[in-house]
Parts: structure tokens; C-alpha cells; sequence
């Protein structure tokens, strides 16, 4: 299964605007470019990249735009 990178821009917390960089087959390959893009990437800007392991493109997009549950802080973790 490759590695899909995406620059993600998200104008709104329900919308996320993904645009498909390149794929690659190691994770290294993947891992360097995704680092080169960040470093290009102004600090405060809004757009994001993001790197996902999946068996296409359109299960990488999938994965990207679905919604996480938030993590349940315990007390003793704050």
C-alpha cells in the first residue's frame, strides 16, 4: 500500500479542502517530502500536510475527511 501526501486547507471546522501532492511506496520517501513541504509552509498559515497510508487515493481522502472523536483527558493526565 502506498503513502498518499495531501495539502489540506480548512476555511471552515466542517470543510477540509484536500489537494493530492504525490504518492509514494516507502515511508521515507513519503516522510522527507512531506518535512520539505512543511518547512516551505509559513508558521500561523492554515494549511496543513498530511501524510496516510492507505490502499488508494480515494481510501486516503476517506480517511482524511472523516470526523475523530476527541480524546477523553483522565485527571491525572492534565
Amino acid at each position: 500500500m502506498p503513502y498518499y501526501v495531501f495539502k489540506i486547507t480548512q476555511p471552515t471546522p466542517i470543510i477540509k479542502n484536500l489537494d493530492f501532492q504525490q504518492a509514494f511506496e516507502t515511508f521515507k520517501e513519503a516522510k522527507t517530502f512531506s518535512r520539505a513541504m512543511r518547512a516551505e509552509l509559513p508558521l500561523n498559515g492554515a494549511i496543513s500536510v498530511k501524510m496516510v497510508h492507505a490502499a488508494n487515493q480515494l481510501q486516503a481522502e476517506e480517511l482524511l475527511q472523516e470526523k475523530r472523536e476527541e480524546t477523553v483527558v483522565k485527571e491525572w493526565e492534565k
